[in-house]
């Protein structure tokens, strides 16, 4: 599948064409790469915002992380995969109440329900909790061609020269990109970089992923321990 640059679109059109131009800023430096799943909110903090069946739901988060440690990366990625899948798709605007907003992972599970940037990122930062290296992991903004919308997926390449597999919560098994013939890639990224890329690894690197401001924002409140209330 060619990459959006090898159908002549550039970069700065391709980030127009997401809707995403005016959250890609410009900044002095970025923030650490979320390699540690930070600490878990007070349980009372917790089940007062999202109740007692979104504690419960970050509890099964922890012992998914439990059981996984050590394991196979494949292992791993079926999962973390699984695990996730079984939440709810539902946008934005329905459960925050704004167009676009990253939920971490303690908000996502809180509620039990988000869209693709929340299921995508959820599954990045488990995997980097459980010792997948960074370098091995991206998020992909993609196209989903069937619904003809914009999309956010993972994908898993143990080298630059291997062809990756892509997580994702609308087709649901794991499958390598070079099947994935449904989603044209627009842009890709990390802890640590940004890329105009191609789905099936590889890319030009463009810049730093502290450009994102959704996606340092996204790592301030999880370092904070931040936790949105969707009823406000």
């Amino acid at each position: 599948m060619r990459s959006v640059l090898e159908r002549g679109t550039s970069g700065r059109r391709a980030l127009r064409l997401l809707g995403l131009a005016g959250m890609v800023v410009l900044l002095q430096s970025g923030l650490p790469a979320a390699e540690a799943l930070p600490r878990l909110p007070p349980e009372q903090q917790v089940v007062s915002i999202y109740g007692q069946t979104g504690w419960q739901r970050i509890r099964q988060w922890q012992v998914l992380i439990d059981r996984l440690q050590g394991r196979a990366v494949n292992t791993q990625l079926a999962g973390v995969n699984d695990f996730f899948n079984q939440l709810r798709f539902v946008d934005d605007i329905d459960v925050w109440h704004v167009e676009d907003y990253w939920a971490t992972p303690f908000e996502f599970l809180g509620v039990g329900a988000g869209d693709c940037e929340d299921f995508a990122m959820a599954k990045y930062l488990t995997l980097r909790e459980l010792g997948v290296p960074d370098a091995q992991l991206r998020l992909h903004y993609v196209k989903y061609i069937p619904y003809d919308q914009f999309h956010m997926v993972v994908t898993w390449a143990p080298s630059p020269t291997t062809p990756p597999v892509v997580l994702d919560n609308i087709v649901k098994p794991i499958e390598p990109a070079s099947r994935r013939n449904d989603l044209v890639p627009i842009y890709s990224f990390n802890g640590s970089h940004l890329w105009i890329s191609k789905l099936g690894g590889g890319g030009r690197e463009v810049g730093e992923s502290s450009r994102l401001s959704l996606w340092q924002s996204w790592q301030q409140r999880l370092d904070d321990g931040t936790l949105r209330d969707p009823r406000r």
